[in-house]
């Protein structure tokens, strides 16, 4: 109990040290959830309905990615793009490792949820005159929305958590932080405590914004 007051003085001491790794944690994972999402759609729609060697193409994307460590990707982003004379910078760099491993995720999470559809709600909007745009629009996604949302939720979380990874590139995101602070005050029980703390709030929080859609989305009753 001694120690708390000290960590509280220490806590206020680093508080901009700790809102700029927050700071750029979030920022990172929406934008890695964001465009790994528009890219898992796409993937998951090429899954779905791609034929011959688009679908093939895709198969092996998402089968490489997926079975791929995230430090890897990241790694391999960072110092490859350098290799070939692409400058990304570890921001960016990290991001779009994040980005491509989410996008494998999601378009396996986007596949299954239109291929749990029945047939039967094909050929019912067609036989009332739905053209296939208007059948996938208004009556395939919205259906499949609502299957995957729960796995997306679960997806966009993985993605806050694997931003930490991006810290052995030099990211200064909330991990990195963390420990500049420990180095100059050696409360590694508290601050790490601390982070962990916050990594769950933004956790928690996309886990309400996908209870929020889910509610939005549902059927009434």
């Amino acid at each position: 109990m001694t120690d708390f007051p000290a960590f509280l003085d220490q806590l206020w001491l680093a508080r901009f040290v700790i809102l700029s790794g927050l700071g750029a944690t979030v920022s990172i994972s929406l934008l890695a959830i964001a465009a790994g999402s528009a890219l898992g759609v796409l993937v998951g729609l090429a899954l779905a309905y791609g034929k011959g060697p688009l679908r093939l193409a895709v198969r092996a994307y998402t089968d490489i990615i997926r079975g791929t460590p995230v430090l890897v990707l990241v790694l391999a982003s960072y110092y490859v793009s350098a290799a070939v004379g692409i400058n990304l910078g570890p921001f960016s760099a990290g991001v779009l490792a994040l980005a491509v491993f989410c996008s494998s995720h999601v378009g396996e999470i986007v596949r299954g949820g239109l291929q749990a559809i029945p047939i039967g709600q094909t050929e019912a909007a067609k036989a009332i005159g739905l053209t296939s745009g208007q059948t996938f629009a208004h009556v395939l996604w919205p259906q499949a929305l609502r299957q995957f949302l729960p796995a997306w939720v679960n997806t966009a979380a993985e993605m806050v958590k694997a931003s930490t990874l991006l810290s052995v590139i030099g990211v200064a995101e909330l991990l990195l932080r963390t420990q500049e602070i420990i180095s100059r005050n050696f409360m590694s029980l508290q601050f790490y405590f601390f982070a962990g703390l916050l990594y769950f709030v933004v956790n928690f929080a996309i886990e309400r914004f996908g209870k929020y859609v889910e509610r939005k989305t549902a059927v009434p009753t």
